[in-house]
């Protein structure tokens, strides 16, 4: 019942979760499983009242112990029979994938871009646009990044307790091992942050606008590393794809900053509120464009990748990080 007879993967597939081979053990009492589940997840697995445990437990004849809500630890299952263990197991992994996909993301990678400089650019970019564009639909100084926050998304993260921020540090050390530390030569990035773009078709109807961001020296040193870091992230199963390369791009201007200044930065799209998007009051940036499209907001050495922790702040201004991968 749902149980692939293939030969297991290696030690090196099956380092990091989720992999499909799991251990069914011998009991004196029959048999059993134990499945690390995040608490937050619990919730999903016992159902409204209970229904859904009693369920899988009455169909599959096992019966399955949570730890108390808030108390990390084991999801247990037991049963007479293996076929049964096995089925409870592969039900819960199934409504496991299905509602960590609904999570919204906990984590994202970044590049921090709120070094002073490019702090100060930015502040009379937004000085200008409002100063010059400010007749234009929707524009208004509410829509402007927080300086202090500046940065590149490289992906989004759900990770729901202290043992999947480790896995996720752990494998940031592992990538900068296995290949930024060759692409990079131990130095950190040189880049320029300049000129701006939207991705949505009418310019007339914005809701976010970028600052594109490219290496000094012409390589494509910064695409490599992102890509290949979302590719590892991915594979691991910390991470759910978005598109095909990442985009590199800072936002400056969001109209979802005009409800949420603290931080609904991060466009999501696992985020299944239809709600917010209807009342996002999108701008006009036709002008922002034209006058703006070589506007530089500084050069910037990066030189580290950060975990940083959504809605959050440190002392800087900037997300708290919970782990990160030197450059240098």
């Amino acid at each position: 019942p749902g149980f692939r007879s293939e030969p297991l993967p290696g030690p090196s597939d099956c380092a990091d979760e989720p992999c499909d081979a799991f251990v069914v053990e011998e009991t004196d009492k029959g048999f059993q499983c134990r499945v690390e589940v995040p608490s937050p997840l619990y919730k999903y697995i016992i159902g409204k009242k209970g229904e859904t445990k009693k369920r899988i437990e009455t169909e599959t004849r096992t019966s399955i112990s949570i730890p108390k809500p808030g108390l990390e630890g084991e999801i247990v299952i037991t049963g007479q029979q293996r076929g049964g263990v096995i089925s409870a197991r592969t039900r819960i992994d199934v409504l496991l994938d299905s509602f960590r996909k609904k999570q919204p993301f906990t984590h994202f990678l970044s590049f921090a871009l709120n070094q002073p400089v490019v702090q100060e650019k930015f502040l009379q970019f937004k000085e200008e646009v409002l100063e010059k564009c400010s007749q234009d639909h929707g524009v208004s100084s509410s829509l402007f990044q927080n300086p202090a926050k500046l940065h590149l998304t490289l992906g989004t993260l759900v990770l729901l307790n202290e043992q999947e921020i480790q896995r996720a540090c752990d494998l940031l050390q592992q990538c900068k091992e296995d290949f930024v530390d060759q692409i990079t030569g131990g130095k950190p990035l040189s880049v320029e942050v300049a000129g701006v773009e939207y991705m949505n078709d009418d310019p007339a109807m914005m809701d976010v606008l970028y600052a594109k961001v490219h290496m000094k020296d012409g390589s494509d040193k910064l695409q490599v590393i992102a890509d290949q870091l979302v590719e590892k992230f991915v594979a691991s199963g910390l991470m759910l794809r978005e598109w095909d390369r990442v985009k590199l791009h800072a936002t400056v201007m969001n109209t979802l900053f005009r409800k949420d200044p603290s931080g609904a930065e991060e466009r999501s799209s696992t985020v299944s509120g239809k709600s917010s998007f209807k009342e996002r009051e999108s701008f006009n940036g036709r002008n922002i464009l034209k006058l703006f499209e070589n506007f530089s907001f500084g050069e910037v050495q990066l030189d580290a990748v950060l975990l940083s922790q959504r809605y959050s702040s440190d002392a800087s201004g900037y997300y708290g990080t919970a782990g990160r991968l030197l450059l240098h």
